[in-house]
């Protein structure tokens, strides 16, 4: 279009020449231009001042203006140069369509005077449009059986340009089945036609595609072009093909029902209703293969509709029909095969192919417990088992034959610490990723007496009061067999042994079935204090283990002896006399009663006071010592005779007691021989410095042995869990001919009270026993309460003690005592 413009611009000059020659009237009343279509805005149509014989200054000024009939301002004015040029570009097509003639009335006005101009614009048309079809694309539809020499009429086109510009001709690009025929109307436009040559086969060429061009007269020439489409009708002359004839395809067995396993496509080569295909199962199809696969009817889809097993079948064949729509109906078969993968889906299998029975636990190495089997319905690696075992028991897998283990024993069995196990099995694939299946296997371990009775402890202490009754259940002993069943079965029993020549037997009797342990008579803590019973425990295991324990009894003392005087003697009478001078002064000993206690600790302690007398005001009687003094100085109206009634009462519970009657005689004038006294009182002095020379010796050292024991004592029970302990002393038999005289000296407490036990001869005979106390509430603090144990006269006993300490050789020795 713009060189169309260039050009036009080129000639405008010419053509303005020739219309001012042609049209211009003599008259004045009329001016005609002419100029061409789409004239750039500036260019000049005409002079109108030269055209109308007036002056460029003269229009000015007489006010020239221009007036349309359409009120559209094509056009303007040049008031200086008086030129008539074009204000708006001008389409002529949209002006005048295509009409033959556009021409554009103006008025010219000249004011001062008043005249009328008319002024005519012809619009000359140029080629600026090219032909146009009303759509770019046609489509055509043909019967793939039309016969060659028919006629389709084609959508002609327009070009607005009129004259030689115009729409001249057609053509058709070049193809095997049409032919172009113009058809002529009567008002002189053209119509195209295809006109078919050669018939159609719709499966080679389904649709044809031509170009048909429109092109007008103009120099140069222009043309448009449309799409024609042809398109060919099927007919049902095609049967539906497979893409193959066979088709192979692998499935896992673990697929989920719904899975695509295969998509099977025919063609057929017809379109339309004769094209579309259904797919289904061929007709001779099994229904257990139509309940494992489901087929889409319209996209061929293979689906799995139920769950496949690899176990239960490896593979399937079948076939599947495509069938169009078309009439008449046609069809096509191809042939699948599915092949199950196998997938490691199944976990292995233990069986015990003989149930494991009990195992002694004395059973060597090697011994068969059980026999086991193994499988897996998986094939190749799946199928492949692995049986395992734990290290953490005495057992152990042996592999027999194909599948097949056997479990034995493979170390020590111990029923008292294990008396069952409980083995896993595990069994493993070699499956990717694997399976694993696991059991227990229970093995019970049967009992072997190898476990002899064991007390609760070695040793037993136990503290039976003496005159206890016959029957008294003195302890109860207990052990425990870590075995079962018989071999656990424990019989109790005393070992016999005997006691000053008495069986064991005789003062006990134990339960054989619990160990309860009954004193058969009553005890004598004063003939027997310790007794020493061996306990037996044996099981009913064959052969039978046993063990021993030892039963330390201890007999308790209680208060069953009274207070025994022995000084005064009772071989005096029932009444002992003694004198006194009447110028005796106040602390005047008169004498001293002395006795002893055949019972030990509390029940020994010994206490005097004065139940009776003539004149309680004159005498005294300590409370520890016995001593019995004047209270005050005697006068000259004191009886002669006084009568003195002493009770002696030990400390048991209840107490017992006895009773002294001292009388004394008061005389004038009675003087004890002062020769005589002088004579025996060294003698007698000496002796008793002596032997309390040696008490305190003894004493002392028997506190200091105790002492040094005590700590060792402390030691060893630390480590034996050893109870209190008493100290002694006994001589030793280095070549005495009486080793019967021993003298056992015992260092007692009992709260404030301290005192020392002496016992002359057998321990458990007792012939000679002293008890000598030493009170802090004593007035002189000597010892006092020196206790024969027989009716021996107390002089003939300090004899014995006297003669038996300074030449004999002592031993020291310890023994557990109880104080009751």
């Amino acid at each position: 279009m713009r060189t169309a413009r260039r050009r036009r611009a080129g000639l405008w000059p010419a053509l303005r020449l020739v219309c001012f020659a042609a049209l211009w009237s003599p008259t004045g009343a009329q001016l005609r231009y002419s100029i061409p279509e789409e004239s750039k805005e500036g260019s000049v149509v005409g002079n109108l001042a030269k055209d109308l014989s007036v002056g460029a200054a003269e229009l000015a000024e007489r006010r020239l203006r221009i007036a349309t009939e359409s009120g559209e301002q094509f056009f303007g004015l040049d008031s200086r140069s008086g030129e008539l040029t074009v204000r708006e570009v001008i389409d002529r097509e949209s002006l005048c369509e295509q009409s033959a003639s556009c021409v554009l009335p103006l008025q010219l006005i000249i004011e001062d005077p008043l005249q009328f101009y008319r002024v005519e614009v012809d619009i000359q048309d140029i080629n600026d449009n090219s032909p146009r079809f009303l759509s770019s694309s046609h489509v055509l539809e043909v019967a793939e059986s039309t016969l060659t020499g028919a006629r389709f009429r084609l959508e002609p086109a327009l070009d607005p340009d009129v004259g030689s510009n115009a729409l001249r001709t057609y053509s058709l690009s070049k193809n095997e089945h049409f032919a172009l025929n113009l058809k002529n109307n009567k008002d002189g436009t053209k119509v195209p036609e295809l006109v078919l040559e050669r018939a159609f086969d719709r499966e080679k060429q389904p649709v044809h595609r031509l170009v048909l061009t429109a092109i007008d007269g103009g120099n140069p020439p222009r043309s448009g072009s449309a799409e024609i489409t042809v398109r060919i009708l099927d007919a049902n002359d095609n049967a539906p093909v497979f893409e193959k004839d066979l088709y192979e395809v692998k499935v896992m067995e673990n697929c989920a029902p719904g899975t695509l396993i295969l998509t099977v496509q025919a063609k057929d080569l017809d379109e339309g209703v004769n094209s579309q295909i259904e797919y289904s199962f061929g007709a001779h199809t099994s229904e257990a293969i139509q309940n494992f696969f489901a087929i889409n009817s319209e996209t061929g889809e293979l689906l799995v509709s139920k769950d496949l097993d690899y176990e239960s079948g490896k593979s399937f064949e079948f076939d599947i029909r495509a069938k169009d729509k078309g009439t008449p109906v046609m069809e096509g078969h191809c042939r699948v095969q599915v092949a199950v993968v196998d997938v490691n889906d199944n976990a292995p299998e233990i069986s015990i192919a003989s149930s494991p029975k009990p195992v002694r636990e004395d059973a060597t190495a090697g011994t068969m417990v059980a026999l086991i089997n193994v499988k897996d319905l998986d094939s190749g690696l799946n199928g492949n088992v692995t049986l395992t075992t734990s290290s953490n028991h005495p057992f152990k897998l042996k592999p027999t034959f194909s599948n097949h283990y056997a479990l034995v024993t493979d170390g020590r069995l111990d029923r008292e610490q294990f008396p069952e196990y409980n083995i896993e099995l595990k069994a493993s694939d070699s499956g990717s990723p694997p399976l694993f299946t696991s059991t227990i296997v229970k093995v019970n371990i049967l009992d072997v007496n190898d476990n002899p009775p064991v007390f609760s402890k070695p040793e037993y202490s136990v503290y039976v009061k003496e005159n206890c009754a016959p029957g008294t259940v003195v302890s109860s002993v207990s052990a425990s067999d870590l075995d079962t069943g018989d071999n656990a079965k424990i019989v109790y029993s005393i070992i016999e042994s005997k006691k000053q020549d008495v069986p064991v037997s005789s003062y006990f009797y134990i339960n054989s079935e619990n160990g309860s342990i009954f004193s058969m008579s009553s005890f004598d803590y004063e003939k027997m204090k310790v007794l020493k019973v061996q306990v037996q425990a044996r099981d009913q295991g064959s052969p039978s283990l046993s063990s021993n324990a030892t039963v330390h009894v201890f007999i308790v003392d209680q208060n069953d002896n009274a207070p025994a005087v022995i000084y005064p003697s009772a071989a005096l009478g029932s009444v002992s006399h003694q004198r006194m001078p009447r110028s005796a002064k106040a602390g005047h000993l008169v004498t001293k009663v002395t006795a002893v206690d055949a019972d030990s600790g509390h029940n020994a302690w010994i206490s005097y006071r004065l139940a009776e007398a003539t004149d309680a005001s004159l005498f005294g009687v300590s409370f520890h010592t016995g001593e019995v003094r004047t209270k005050r100085s005697v006068s000259e109206q004191d009886d002669s005779s006084q009568r003195l009634l002493i009770e002696i009462r030990d400390n048991g519970e209840p107490a017992q007691s006895s009773t002294v009657t001292v009388e004394v005689l008061i005389e004038d004038g009675f003087h004890e021989p002062v020769s005589e006294s002088r004579q025996k009182s060294p003698e007698l002095n000496k002796r008793s410095g002596r032997i309390t020379l040696y008490l305190i010796v003894a004493l002392a050292s028997v506190s200091s042995l105790c002492l040094m024991t005590f700590f060792i004592l402390l030691v060893k029970c630390a480590r034996g869990s050893r109870g209190g302990s008493s100290c002694c002393i006994r001589r030793s038999d280095s070549g005495y001919k009486t080793p019967n005289r021993n003298l056992q000296i015992q260092l007692n407490t009992d709260g404030p009270i301290k005192y020392v036990e002496v016992l002359g001869g057998d321990v458990m005979s007792q012939s000679q026993s002293f008890g000598s106390y030493l009170s802090p509430m004593s007035e002189f603090s000597d010892f006092t309460l020196v206790k024969p144990s027989s009716t021996t006269d107390f002089t003939d006993t300090l004899n014995v003690l006297d003669a038996s300490l300074p030449d004999s050789t002592w031993t020291f020795e310890c023994q557990q005592v109880s104080v009751c």
